[in-house]
């Protein structure tokens, strides 16, 4: 069953944003990520604190824990908390 990457996230340095993005791609790839969402939210109800929205899809929680555990993204994870504030949250899909 596919898993997600659920972010909120306010950039603080656009510079540490442009070099984790540019960075991001291949991590993604050896792990099966795709990026479904990347964006400003339009809010419909209640409050949205960070400045953007990333989902990104996995094929399964484990392939979500490897890239997030993994050696490649390891040293991204600092980059992110660096310039950035904001919350990451591992949901995988169960129908029902």
């Amino acid at each position: 069953m596919p898993a997600y990457l659920v972010a909120g996230i306010d950039w603080t340095d656009a510079a540490i944003a442009n070099e984790y993005r540019e960075r991001l791609g291949p991590t993604l790839e050896k792990y099966g990520g795709k990026t479904l969402v990347a964006g400003k939210p339009e809010i419909l109800e209640g409050e949205w604190s960070p400045g953007r929205v990333v989902v990104i899809e996995f094929p399964s929680m484990d392939h979500l824990q490897k890239w997030y555990r993994s050696p490649e993204y390891a040293p991204l994870i600092q980059l992110r908390q660096r310039g950035s504030k904001g919350d990451l949250l591992g949901a995988q899909y169960t129908p029902g």
